[in-house]
């Protein structure tokens, strides 16, 4: 089966809102195309899975990656930047998976995966 990885990194409401997006609509076809989907998260986009801003943009980035994970996408972050910033808890009670970063890119690049970057 065929992969798309949706790699969330940038932080300003553009790179949240823009990514979130279109993750969520290529969730809406990949069953259709058969394509599995994955959203990772890392920088100081993993960081606002779990920040308490109350901007609309991400809070609702944070309600996206929430349904999206809901939806059965695997949701990823990286565990190292989770610990130290205090976030593993808030991630894995929300669904999301920790691993290493380095492990994810290797396993994007074994799978043949599109990844796309915002």
């Amino acid at each position: 089966m065929a992969k798309t990885v949706i790699f969330l990194f940038h932080g300003d409401n553009d790179s949240l809102n823009a990514g979130s997006h279109v993750a969520e609509r290529v969730r809406q076809a990949a069953p259709d195309a058969g394509v599995d989907l994955e959203v990772f998260c890392f920088g100081p986009a993993q960081t606002a899975i779990t920040e308490a801003s109350t901007d609309p943009v991400r809070a609702e980035f944070r309600e996206q990656i929430d349904a999206l994970v809901g939806a059965g996408v695997r949701g990823g972050a990286c565990v190292n930047a989770a610990i130290a910033n205090n976030q593993d808890d808030a991630l894995t009670s929300r669904g999301v998976t920790l691993e290493f970063a380095r492990d994810a890119f290797i396993r994007f690049a074994l799978d043949g995966a599109a990844v796309l970057s915002f």
